[in-house]
């Protein structure tokens, strides 16, 4: 009898222990996916607002009542496609299962002040959008697409490591 209730016990305690770390570490992937690091201060931030946000500039240049106008790296929706207007537009075709497509991602997020003003990154989902790979013919994941406004490829390429070297791409 004594040694029933000890293994009830045990296996109370043990499920008890599992709950508790599944919550912590499904509440703590929810917060670190919502936040990204801010080079400048090394600490966390908000993630970057990714809408088109106009500034004004005083006489030395200087912009005034708005945050330093950067490029964006944003969630790919068809009608982001119109920003191609605005500059260089690249298609990123990411897989959420890629390790090369992932560390590429958490460097354009490290390092998303960087990117130049008029450069727009569209993070596509490689697994969902396969009328875009059709279209720009991606084969593989880790590809991306430099379009223009019509949606008319301007040049193709893989592989980029960091961001520094995504950008280098862009014509």
């Amino acid at each position: 009898m004594k040694n029933n209730l000890f293994l009830i016990i045990v296996v109370l305690i043990l499920i008890g222990g599992g709950l508790y770390f599944y919550t912590n570490k499904v509440q703590k992937t929810t917060i670190d996916d919502t936040k990204i690091e801010n080079p400048d201060t090394n600490t966390e931030a908000e993630p970057a607002v990714t809408e088109d946000l106009s500034s004004t500039a005083n006489d030395a240049g200087m912009e005034t009542g708005s945050l330093l106008t950067s490029g964006s790296y944003e969630v790919y929706t068809p009608e982001k496609l119109v920003k191609a207007d605005e500059g260089s537009l690249v298609l990123f075709f990411r897989a959420v299962w890629c390790p090369t497509c992932k560390a590429l991602d958490d460097d354009i997020k490290a390092n998303q002040f960087s990117i130049p003003n008029g450069v727009t990154i569209l993070d596509v989902d490689y697994d969902k959008y396969t009328d875009l790979k059709k279209k720009y013919g991606v084969t593989y994941q880790h590809t991306m697409v430099q379009v223009d406004a019509d949606g008319k490829l301007i040049k193709k390429w893989s592989g980029n490591p960091t961001l520094a070297s995504l950008i280098k791409e862009i014509k």
